[in-house]
């Protein structure tokens, strides 16, 4: 395809724009030389997921919960629990890097957007939602 080909939107040929990197060498530089910005999404690594999944397979095991969502975007990743899939989440588990030297990354939001609990450790944090059975001596 040739260059007086591309660029033409006008319908009478029905073709599409064709977009091309910024420095056709290197599509990760910019014209001058330097590092062209790629934004970059906040994520779970497997260390917390590993924690998440393991407090989401326990309730689902109980019947507590039955599905869950993963959001990821520049600010924030957020995993949210479900009871039933056609509802509002029953708590979302967020994790804000912005926040991490003043009330700490992770935080268990409930459905109304009360925060209940915030903290730097994710383990911590979680253990607000674990109902786990505890044995009472007696």
């Amino acid at each position: 395809m040739s260059d007086s080909d591309q660029g033409s939107t006008d319908g009478s040929r029905g073709q599409v724009e064709w977009l091309r990197p910024l420095n056709p060498q290197n599509p990760h530089m910019n014209s001058s030389g330097g590092r062209a910005a790629i934004p970059m999404n906040v994520s779970f690594n497997r260390h917390e997921l590993r924690e998440i999944m393991n407090l989401y397979g326990r309730m689902v095991a109980a019947g507590e919960w039955r599905d869950y969502a993963m959001d990821f975007s520049a600010d924030k990743a957020v995993f949210s629990i479900f009871r039933r899939a056609s509802e509002m989440p029953l708590y979302r588990i967020e994790k804000d890097p912005k926040l991490a030297r003043k009330q700490g990354t992770y935080s268990v939001v409930a459905p109304m957007g009360q925060i209940l609990r915030r903290g730097p450790d994710l383990a911590r944090v979680i253990a607000v939602i674990d109902k786990r059975i505890k044995l009472v001596a007696g």
